[in-house]
């Protein structure tokens, strides 16, 4: 079965790469990473304005979701760019809140999360969750139910300077005793498959544009053979990820998102490698433009779920026949 964008959906990952490239999403990165916030919120408003966290929430809620594969499509163009913050994680928040037997806390919270007003982290209770000194609603997932965290501890660092890690503080609101926690894990892995397959894509695209310049022996690299192969793995890697990744985005069937996770941040992690084999000691300066989508493309591979635990998901057999 082919997995084909329709032409709005086409046009609205054109608008996206479109504003995203003027953002210079480089330097926005970099400004999140020293904990500066004000660039990364205007962008995150930006993006936010264009309807991108309004598709995981109800129309009933202020959203125009949920629309999951204008979602994956969305994130593929944040992946692409490198966007920072809790992207996924408000998308996880905001499909968990919209699943509450209780109407209540999805009612107070959803509608500022579909406008950008509000951003949100979502951990288990007791881990790390994801910017939580920039997330505006944190919710922890603790033994007796979901509560609205009223804090966060230190920061933790990361490989991915850009993905800043905190404890929430225990207790706060309880919001719901029995939150539907596989249906929020279900889409944060098909966001995080998208965000991955951007980045894989970005990659590439660069070590493409890269080699073409690159010269020895008086010719481009590119002209090499062996370079040309490596090149070549990545491509199909990543366009076999792809149609996985839209397939999951039509059934949601939690064996079929774990699938496109697997196989996009695989992919994207793989991506990576050839990348930096390829640019050579310049890939691994911290101050070339590289390493943003190099440490994010290690970083995705096992956020929200090793690919141990998203293969044991597909072999459960919670995926859908099309």
């Amino acid at each position: 079965m082919r997995f084909l964008l329709d032409a709005e959906q086409r046009a609205f990952a054109d608008s996206l790469d479109a504003m995203l490239t003027a953002a210079d999403t480089p330097s926005v990165v970099r400004d999140w990473s020293r904990g500066d916030h004000d660039s990364g919120r205007a962008l995150w408003f930006r993006i936010a304005k264009v309807g991108v966290f309004a598709l995981a929430v109800p129309e009933v809620y202020e959203g125009m979701g949920p629309r999951p594969v204008e979602l994956a499509v969305a994130f593929v163009e944040l992946g692409r760019h490198a966007v920072p913050g809790p992207l996924v994680e408000t998308v996880a928040a905001a499909a968990l809140l919209a699943e509450l037997a209780e109407p209540l806390p999805a009612a107070r919270l959803l509608p500022s999360l579909a406008s950008g007003e509000a951003s949100a982290t979502l951990a288990l209770d007791g881990a790390y969750a994801l910017d939580g000194d920039a997330a505006t609603i944190r919710l922890a997932l603790a033994a007796d139910g979901l509560r609205l965290a009223p804090g966060h501890g230190p920061m933790r660092t990361t490989l991915e300077p850009a993905r800043r890690l905190t404890p929430l503080t225990p207790g706060g609101e309880l919001l719901s005793t029995a939150p539907p926690v596989a249906h929020a894990l279900a889409w944060a892995r098909l966001a995080t498959a998208a965000q991955a397959l951007g980045v894989g894509l970005a990659l590439l695209d660069r070590t493409v544009a890269y080699v073409r310049q690159r010269t020895q022996f008086g010719v481009p690299v590119g002209s090499f053979q062996a370079v040309k192969h490596r090149l070549a793995d990545a491509k199909i890697a990543l366009e076999f990820a792809r149609p996985l990744l839209f397939g999951a985005a039509l059934t949601m069937a939690p064996g079929d998102v774990a699938a496109a996770k697997v196989t996009a941040c695989q992919a994207a992690y793989a991506t990576a490698r050839t990348a930096l084999q390829l640019h050579g000691a310049i890939g691994y300066t911290a101050e070339y433009d590289l390493s943003l989508w190099l440490a994010k493309a290690r970083a995705l591979r096992t956020a929200w779920g090793t690919p141990a635990e998203c293969r044991a998901e597909v072999l459960s057999g919670g995926a859908r026949r099309w």
